[in-house]
């Protein structure tokens, strides 16, 4: 089966990706781009960085990953005085908007550390609380909510590390169910957040090596189109990768 993309290429901006890729998180860019690749879709990936300019109408995806804590006061000051108004725009027109760890905390309203609040984009309805209690880690698989054109019965599988809590506000719509690991708060059984094609998680390791269907279903969403409507892939190895992840999780 040919993929329907019509020649398209996936436009990809990555999000400060020297300060926010502590956790190998630049991996989630090269199965975008390989993944593109191997259909004969085209791939540009342009980066936006500290005193930047973003361009709300360019891309189809806008990525960012996480970072330690300094790196992350940076962002989020650059983010609300720069690039806020242009991302709130590309949400709006349904371009797909990825946060993982750090990065999903700057999708919400804030981030509290102690005495110190920093403000988020506010894309997702969500507060972080850096809590006094140890942080939250270890391999993390979860059930995700409805996506529309997802694989029956998918799983997300990863690892998180986030000494964050967050709390979902009443309306907002978690990623997933917890099945295995702590998820946003350890409390709650819920793990990430989702708004229309805005998406946070603190699933890593990186998150789209472990789920090629979801990469595939981002890809497939960002271009306006099924994820059915993608041609076929060989992912043994893939496949082994999930399986090995999931394992790990205890699924």
């Amino acid at each position: 089966m040919a993929d329907r993309s019509g020649g398209r290429a996936l436009r990809v901006c990555a999000l400060y990706p020297d300060l926010m890729n502590i956790y190998a998180d630049r991996g989630n860019l090269i199965v975008l781009e390989r993944r593109c690749e191997w259909r004969g879709i085209g791939f540009e990936l342009i980066p936006s960085g500290l005193g930047e300019e973003l361009d709300g109408e360019r891309h189809d995806l806008y990525y960012i990953g996480g970072g330690q804590d300094r790196d992350q006061r940076l962002c989020a000051e650059d983010l609300l005085s720069l690039k806020a108004e242009a991302l709130r725009h590309a949400a709006a027109r349904e371009a797909i908007v990825l946060g993982v760890c750090g990065g999903y905390q700057l999708l919400g309203s804030s981030y509290t550390l102690g005495e110190e609040r920093i403000e988020g984009v506010g894309l997702l309805d969500l507060q972080t609380v850096r809590g006094a209690g140890e942080r939250l880690i270890g391999n993390v698989a979860i059930e995700p909510a409805e996506l529309p054109g997802a694989p029956p019965g998918a799983v997300l599988a990863g690892f998180e590390n986030h000494g964050g809590r967050t709390t979902l506000g009443a309306g907002q719509a978690p990623l997933g169910r917890v099945l295995r690991g702590h998820g946003n708060d350890g409390r709650s059984g819920f793990e990430g957040a989702l708004r229309g094609n805005t998406i946070g998680t603190y699933l890593h390791g990186p998150l789209l090596p472990k789920n090629t269907w979801f990469a595939d279903w981002l890809i497939a969403r960002a271009l306006g189109l099924d994820p059915q409507e993608l041609a076929p892939l060989s992912d043994e190895v893939e496949d082994a990768t999930h399986a090995g992840a999931m394992q790990a999780a205890g699924v």
